[in-house]
């Protein structure tokens, strides 16, 4: 039977209250002997005089009504719904994503895919780990590089052609820089993963905080990869800037959970949510998908706004 959670009274209470006023008890009296209010009394007693024989006998009266408004004005009409639809279907993603890319609030996709038996539901709840963030966008980076294969025609993931197509085609790398605070992220593909390529991507990337009015990092934080533990070059870099290494320690990734969770992001949205022709019209994309990424697209961690909100609030500026 549906009852409310929140409901004064239950079935038995409900069916208490209409006999008692059957027996003589004025609805004040009814409702005071239940301890509801006389408003309570007055609904269910109204709706059991409403009700036809065939609803009292099976309880139907007893049931609670919908609270959905019989007029909806601002509801979303099906043409409007379908691209949210469309979107879920393609994606898979959840409201938060799809708020940036149907420009529509959060809350009014969660109820349209909720009215279409399309939202998540809720698994068990994570492992908490104890969050941090320094307070100054610009004064700590995280970094880490990404590996993701070349090709010159689609393989057999959209094909469903096993036949070697693309071999010697070899890899390529996403060397990843994320601010700390604003979440704001650079990231350059190249050849290899060295301690060269990682230390001249670390120098460009401050180089364009710095155009967006950051501050030099005062550390950098990298997991124990040999490109940042071991190269002079790296290290050259930081002490140019005045910035200390950060080594996260021996499988604890969470440590720098910020860059791990925007590789992720960058594979799901951008990589991977399309079947590219070849590897070079994949990485064409990728600069768009960084604009979009630093500029337009809600990040949950920031209240659902993008990462240059927050590198535009830097404290001391008025721009």
């Amino acid at each position: 039977m549906k009852v409310h959670a929140n409901a004064a009274l239950g079935p038995a209470g409900r069916l208490a209250l209409v006999q008692a006023i059957e027996s003589g008890m004025t609805l004040r009296a009814a409702a005071a002997a239940l301890n509801v209010a006389p408003a309570t009394a007055h609904r269910w007693w109204h709706r059991w005089r409403e009700a036809s024989e065939a609803e009292r006998r099976l309880g139907r009266w007893l049931e609670d009504r919908s609270s959905s408004p019989h007029r909806q004005p601002r509801r979303l009409s099906p043409a409007e719904e379908e691209p949210i639809l469309r979107a879920r279907r393609e994606t898979n993603l959840g409201p938060g994503r799809l708020a940036g890319i149907c420009r529509r609030a959060r809350s009014t996709i969660w109820k349209v895919l909720h009215r279409h038996s399309l939202s998540r539901r809720r698994g068990p709840g994570r492992q908490t780990y104890r969050r941090y963030e320094w307070s100054r966008p610009g004064a700590l980076l995280h970094v880490d590089v990404a590996r993701l294969a070349r090709f010159y025609r689609p393989g057999h993931a959209v094909t469903g052609d096993r036949g070697d197509r693309n071999r010697g085609a070899g890899y390529v790398y996403l060397h990843c820089v994320i601010d700390d605070r604003s979440r704001y992220a650079y990231v350059e593909q190249h050849r290899d993963q060295g301690g060269e390529t990682a230390a001249a991507v670390l120098s460009r990337a401050i180089e364009h905080f710095a155009s967006l009015g950051l501050g030099a990092p005062e550390a950098v934080m990298s997991d124990n990869a040999f490109a940042y533990r071991n190269s002079r070059a790296f290290r050259a870099v930081l002490e140019a800037h005045g910035a200390r290494h950060i080594l996260t320690p021996p499988y604890t990734p969470r440590w720098n959970g910020k860059v791990e969770r925007f590789i992720q992001t960058l594979k799901q949205e951008w990589a991977f949510a399309h079947s590219w022709p070849s590897s070079a019209r994949r990485s064409r994309a990728l600069p768009s998908f960084l604009r979009y990424y630093n500029r337009r697209r809600p990040h949950s961690s920031l209240g659902d706004r993008p990462p240059i909100s927050r590198v535009h609030n830097v404290r001391g500026q008025d721009n």
